[in-house]
């Protein structure tokens, strides 16, 4: 992991993730996770997407649990907590304010440093948590439901946004078209499936669907356009029914193989062009869509063909998790980062954006 004094190591760091709808709890020591704990939040499904309200009641109603699980999972009481890392942003304000809260009240109950964390710089180095350091400088490609960039990275917390997307990010985009294809919510790992029920045993796509470049910012991603070429092939085809389309089975495969040929496309374009902005040694890729099995195959060709590292979180580290938090605090404690109990969420937070 990224270079730390041997006398820091023993610190002992709980990680809260509550800025969606993961209500997530974990203990980093030692170099280590010693407990994790994340639990997605099902009631959502049935309403298509994350409900704000709602899930600001279920992480009051899972964290306090979550944490209790992690400490009596790894044999620790809660005094020998050392410090305590919570998401401050970007996420829901009601969901942030959740975790905020509890972290707020634990640091003050047991006198010990509270540490703000940005979510997006947690998944950003959740690579690390597999137990190898990423070499610098790095580019790292953030990928989830709320967003689609690229990022140099010279050194923790040292940071050059490349490029972002204009309109959907890859997450938003499978949600959005997996409720065409009747898909539950989070439809992500459902089209990846089916997309490489085709892959495994074919290797070109069988729709030709379009992959968007943006003359006017050569690093940035589009996928609206793929969103609506999607629809305009099942309106021409399929009779919709009251929640989704009616697909057969071997259309619906092959409709999800193609649409997840073109976004592997563009991020892949996206790469390249950011690649011109330094010499990469290394592709760190992270959020819920680094997941993908197809994406994975993508990107090991790419690092392949560049002669650069590959750093990809282990699946159960590519959504939202208090691991992720829990290192990302601590790298921020040997950093003499922490925060005082006015600490406030920042829904909108940017990368860049130090929590305060």
């Amino acid at each position: 992991m990224s270079g730390s004094p041997a006398q820091s190591q023993h610190q002992t760091v709980l990680g809260i993730e509550t800025s969606c709808d993961e209500t997530a709890a974990a203990l980093f020591s030692n170099g280590e996770i010693l407990a994790d704990r994340t639990t997605r939040q099902l009631l959502h499904e049935k309403y298509g997407g994350v409900v704000p309200e709602l899930a600001s009641r279920a992480h009051e109603q899972l964290l306090s649990p979550a944490v209790d699980s992690i400490l009596s999972e790894s044999g620790l009481d809660v005094n020998d907590i050392d410090a305590v890392a919570v998401t401050c942003g970007p996420g829901l304000a009601g969901a942030l304010l959740v975790g905020v809260s509890f972290a707020k009240g634990l640091s003050a109950a047991l006198n010990i440093p509270l540490i703000g964390v940005n979510h997006l710089e947690g998944h950003l180095w959740s690579a690390e948590l597999s137990g190898s350091s990423i070499p610098l400088p790095f580019l790292g490609l953030l990928i989830s439901g709320g967003h689609s960039m690229t990022i140099k990275v010279d050194g923790f917390g040292q940071y050059k946004q490349i490029g972002t997307t204009r309109d959907d990010a890859v997450g938003e985009l499978f949600d959005k078209v997996g409720r065409m294809l009747g898909f539950n919510f989070p439809s992500g790992e459902d089209i990846d499936s089916e997309a490489m029920k085709h892959f495994d045993s074919h290797t070109s796509d069988p729709i030709r669907f379009p992959r968007a470049k943006l003359k006017d910012d050569p690093y940035g991603f589009s996928f609206s356009g793929l969103k609506t070429a999607v629809l305009y092939h099942l309106k021409k085809i399929y009779t919709k029914t009251e929640s989704a389309y009616k697909i057969p089975d071997q259309d619906r495969t092959e409709i999800c193989a193609s649409m997840m040929s073109s976004v592997g496309d563009m991020l892949i374009n996206g790469l390249t062009a950011a690649s011109k902005e330094c010499k990469f040694k290394a592709l760190v890729v992270s959020g819920g869509v680094s997941a993908s099995r197809y994406l994975r195959k993508r990107f090991k060709d790419y690092t392949t063909e560049h002669q650069l590292k590959l750093h990809i979180p282990p699946i159960h580290h590519c959504t939202d998790n208090g691991s992720m938090i829990a290192y990302a605090g601590y790298l921020r404690l040997l950093n003499g980062q922490t925060n005082s109990l006015d600490l406030a969420v920042n829904p909108a937070a940017k990368l860049t954006d130090r929590p305060s």
